[in-house]
């Protein structure tokens, strides 16, 4: 296949997990492991996660969502200490390789994302704002209104980058948000190990 794109994910992808730092929270805070996961698998299509990652309700909403989400389990978790574990660390490796297939492929990123970053340092802000420039168009959740695994967004950044999904490859660490890219026509790849996923689009490419 000749593909012409390849478009990622930002967190859990380009940068760490933020699921670790959910877990590093849950031990040091006496909760159940997995508990902010669970939490945010519930009802997805409408919970508070899935509210604030489409923009439809503002922070102080959300902390409150959330609060009463947690309660529920039976645990008291605000919201706005979880934001505070979304940023992550960027992966050199990955950075260094969108660097590499930069100008000879189109480079796209769909990510859901949130409007805060008040939990980042500036250098933090600053590394991101640079992986980010890499890409040659980015969709982000928060800005226009749908989140993944909606299939809309994944055709979104097809139409700005003027490819077609069969074209594609979709990397991203979650399988949810991949069944819908695999649906479209997309060859995906679960990223679990970093340099794995780099060496498996390396023989796609070939």
């Amino acid at each position: 296949m000749n593909y012409k794109a390849i478009l990622w994910d930002f967190g859990g992808v380009v940068t760490s997990s933020p699921f670790e730092a959910f877990n590093e929270f849950e031990s040091a805070n006496d909760l159940p492991l997995d508990l902010i996961r669970t939490i945010n698998s519930e009802n997805p299509d409408f919970n508070a996660w899935a509210k604030f990652e489409s923009s439809q309700v503002s922070i102080e909403e959300f902390d409150e969502l959330f609060f009463q989400e947690a309660l529920t389990k039976g645990f008291q978790v605000r919201g706005k200490d979880i934001i505070k574990l979304l940023s992550g660390s960027i992966r050199k490796n990955m950075v260094d390789f969108l660097k590499e297939l930069k100008g000879s492929y189109k480079l796209g990123c769909i990510t859901n994302t949130v409007n805060s970053q008040d939990d980042l340092t500036d250098k933090d802000r600053q590394s991101k704002k640079e992986a980010m420039a890499l890409f040659d168009h980015v969709v982000e959740s928060s800005k226009v209104g749908i989140r993944k695994p909606n299939p809309e967004i994944y055709k979104m950044s097809c139409l700005a980058l003027s490819v077609e999904p069969k074209e594609c490859i979709y990397l991203d660490d979650l399988g949810i948000n991949l069944k819908p890219a695999r649906e479209l026509g997309m060859f995906t790849i679960k990223v679990v190990n970093p340099e794995e996923a780099i060496q498996e689009v390396r023989n796609l490419l070939k």
